[in-house]
């Protein structure tokens, strides 16, 4: 997916009609993402960069991880917590009710409600989205928590474990699944997109694995999350569309701000 006449200077009043969602269609047609086509004449496309594959219990044990010896176990995603209470149920691993957890978003916070009894003394999480809120958050309780960090075999924040350190925080960091590129390469050689969206580091991995050579030449890059922000700019790619913020806290809304402000331009 290469404009090769494309100018970055351009990019303000171009037309957008084309967005690609590296995610699952949503379900229904009630989602946000189709009333913001409709309003803004736009075509969406929805396709999955990443797929997660979780590692099994039998394979989980040669970590040397006792679960339930942590008091507070981090979230960066609801695919953490997936696998994190799958590798319980598989191991029969009973967590404590007083267990705490800290997430990286409010709604990420809330998925935990389709795993466990929700209460706010138990759960936390960051005020905007970012890992310094979350680690706000986490550091009132440092002094008398053990805390588990489930992440991707091939995917951790070192930001998250570094703090971790830094703070003498008694830690470890499971992996109980780990991250596959998808094949998109003829998705993105055959469409110009005007936007792409990505929602996890793994995301913008797989934009590489398949396109190893890819430049970006006046596509317009949008980012879920401060650790997916962070990916697109360590890959040498310009940042357009950032979420969460204070008035954007969804991309659904991060992309409606940028296509009215790219309206009124015209």
């Amino acid at each position: 997916m290469v404009k090769n006449g494309a100018k970055n200077v351009a990019v303000a009043t171009q037309t957008i009609k084309k967005i690609l969602i590296t995610q699952p269609r949503p379900e229904t047609d009630k989602s946000p993402y189709f009333e913001l086509a409709r309003k803004y004449s736009v075509e969406l496309e929805f396709q999955p960069f990443i797929r997660l594959e979780g590692i099994p219990a039998k394979e989980f044990r040669k970590q040397k991880i006792e679960i339930a010896n942590f008091t507070g176990v981090i979230f960066t995603s609801r695919n953490a917590i997936d696998h994190f209470f799958r590798i319980c149920e598989e191991m029969k691993i009973s967590i404590s009710q007083d267990t705490k957890y800290f997430c990286i978003t409010e709604a990420v916070a809330l998925y935990l409600q389709k795993f466990i009894l929700y209460r706010k003394r138990k759960v936390f999480y960051g005020a905007d989205g970012t890992n310094k809120s979350m680690f706000d958050v986490i550091n009132k309780h440092k002094e008398n928590e053990k805390f588990l960090y489930p992440c991707s075999e091939n995917q951790q924040d070192n930001e998250i474990v570094n703090w971790l350190k830094t703070n003498n925080c008694e830690f470890a960091t499971p992996f109980m699944y780990r991250t596959i590129s998808n094949d998109v390469k003829e998705l993105l050689t055959r469409t110009e997109y005007d936007i792409i969206c990505f929602f996890t580091p793994s995301g913008v991995k797989s934009l590489f694995d398949n396109l190893p050579t890819y430049q970006q030449n006046g596509t317009r890059i949008g980012a879920f999350g401060s650790n997916t922000s962070r990916a697109v700019e360590e890959a040498g790619l310009t940042l357009d569309i950032k979420a969460p913020q204070p008035q954007a806290p969804s991309m659904v809304a991060a992309l409606e701000q940028y296509l009215a402000a790219n309206t009124k331009k015209k």
